[in-house]
């Protein structure tokens, strides 16, 4: 009875033993996921606001990724706040805001088509937070340069006429402009809403802190014509410090047409 009594306590405590070892092993593996967990800020283009990055956002949060997703000052969610007031620097501000008061740092900095001006000049604020950037389709300035100069004959024309009328946004295009995933269009037609219209005058102020980023990414939708995003990917193509990729089987909004894939290049290169 001893006997059985005794291996049975030895049982336990080598249970117990091991227990604690696989204890250990668990911490020790969150502890690893924990370190290789990623953060990602996107940043969404004309028109659009942080729902339309919706279905990559799912994705990389089930991959245990940390992930932000802010709509700019006057769009979407905060439409409520449009006004001629709003400048370029308010979305620079929005960009570096969100960094400073969430502490972000070790981030992918991810912006889609116009989102490419605020990035852009945020990143002279919250460039050492930055380890890798993603533009996604997305603009690219020089320093001094201004967006009513590469808008699209849609937006140059919408401009002009809510500009006219003394409105401060314009209006958006049909879903179909930016997608061709036409099972979303009547979510995304019913999300768009009008582009503030006095950012579009503000010279950016820029000292090359987006080319000292570490890691540099360039994506090109080419079935979206746009001639300054097809500058930055021949200038980024020719850059060996930068990775560059064209999908062809997506409009401009990747984020909606291939959201898979897009998680993917994300994780690669973050």
């Amino acid at each position: 009875m001893s006997d059985i009594g005794s291996i049975t306590r030895r049982a336990a405590l080598g249970g117990a033993i091991l227990g604690g070892g696989a204890a250990a092993l668990g911490d020790s593996n969150a502890l690893a996921q924990a370190d290789a967990r990623k953060t990602f800020v996107l940043i969404h283009g004309a028109y659009h606001g942080g729902w339309c990055w919706r279905k990559v956002v799912d994705i990389l949060e089930k991959r245990g990724q940390k992930v932000y997703a802010p709509s700019l000052t006057g769009l979407a969610d905060r439409s409520h706040l449009l006004s001629m007031s709003l400048t370029l620097e308010t979305h620079i501000t929005d960009i570096s805001n969100l960094f400073k008061w969430d502490e972000i740092k070790d981030a992918c900095l991810v912006p889609h088509s116009y989102g490419g001006w605020p990035a852009s000049g945020a990143l002279e604020q919250i460039g050492d937070r930055v380890t890798s950037i993603v533009w996604l389709d997305a603009f690219m300035p020089k320093d001094g340069e201004r967006s009513t100069e590469m808008i699209s004959e849609f937006s140059r024309k919408a401009l002009v006429e809510a500009m006219a009328k003394g409105e401060p946004g314009r209006r958006p295009p049909k879903a179909s402009q930016f997608s061709i995933s036409e099972k979303d269009y009547e979510w995304m037609d019913s999300k768009l809403t009008a582009q503030p219209n006095s950012i579009t005058d503000n010279p950016i102020k820029l000292t090359g802190a987006l080319q000292k980023v570490p890691k540099k990414t360039f994506i090109r939708a080419p079935k979206y014509p746009q001639a300054a995003f097809d500058r930055a990917y021949a200038e980024c193509k020719a850059d060996p410090s930068w990775t560059t990729y064209v999908v062809e089987n997506s409009h401009h909004d990747v984020m909606i047409d291939q959201p898979e894939w897009l998680a993917d290049i994300l994780m690669k290169h973050s």
